[in-house]
């Protein structure tokens, strides 16, 4: 019977979810223009709100450099970046892939400041260099490790070298495994606005998304690789 409810674990469907930041700032903008990619930042998340979400991010939003293993406080976050703009994908998985990223994230949050953000990595990163260096992550260097090692997604690189438009690829609304769920600011997303309407495919858009841009020739999407 306990082989019967881990067989069962083991194949029953269950989700996780993808948060894809698009955050101001001269750091932001700086990343932005190496990867050619709006959404800059990448966030592990547990439900569509991203109420328990973790990631290697700022620990105080108004700092950028003072970075490590952070579980994201939408709250603080919101108030330094309240037109910040979020995408969150559904990610297909098992219960058991679900049950291993948690713990993985709850095991990551217990020394979360003993992990820090690999600044350095980044200079590695611009000429193609796969940095690894010990208790330092990305975002989505972070990401994609977890998710490989859970058995969720292979990457075709070294994780030091995933970069935030890799993760979109493989895991974002335009790959073969991701479901766009919200695509809005942040307030919109916290404060369940009512603003947010549906989409064609029922989703949850922000209009701010939408129309925030109209007539400034500006595309709030994610940019076109940079040449």
């Amino acid at each position: 019977m306990k082989n019967r409810k881990k067989q069962d674990n083991a194949t029953a469907q269950s989700a996780i979810y993808v948060g894809f930041v698009d955050t101001p700032g001269l750091f932001a903008s700086i990343i932005r223009r190496v990867i050619g990619q709006n959404y800059v930042h990448v966030v592990l998340g547990f439900d569509p709100e991203l109420k328990e979400a973790y990631s290697i991010g700022r620990r105080n939003p108004a700092v950028p450099l003072f970075a490590g293993f952070e579980r994201e406080n939408r709250e603080k976050i919101l108030k330094k970046y309240p037109t910040a703009r979020y995408q969150v994908c559904r990610v297909a998985c098992t219960k058991v892939q679900r049950e291993a990223l948690q713990q993985e994230a709850k095991t990551e949050w217990e020394r979360r400041f003993t992990h820090h953000y690999m600044v350095i990595g980044l200079l590695f990163l611009l000429a193609g260099i796969a940095f690894d260096q010990k208790n330092h992550d990305t975002c989505s260097s972070w990401l994609a490790r977890v998710t490989q090692k859970v058995g969720l997604q292979e990457w075709q690189k070294p994780f030091p070298l995933v970069t935030p438009r890799d993760v979109y690829e493989q895991l974002g609304k335009d790959s073969c495994v991701g479901t766009l769920v919200f695509e809005g600011t942040l307030a919109e997303l916290v404060e369940g606005s009512a603003a947010v309407v549906a989409s064609e495919a029922g989703c949850a858009v922000g209009t701010a998304a939408a129309s925030e841009f109209a007539g400034t020739g500006r595309d709030w999407r994610p940019r076109p690789a940079m040449n």
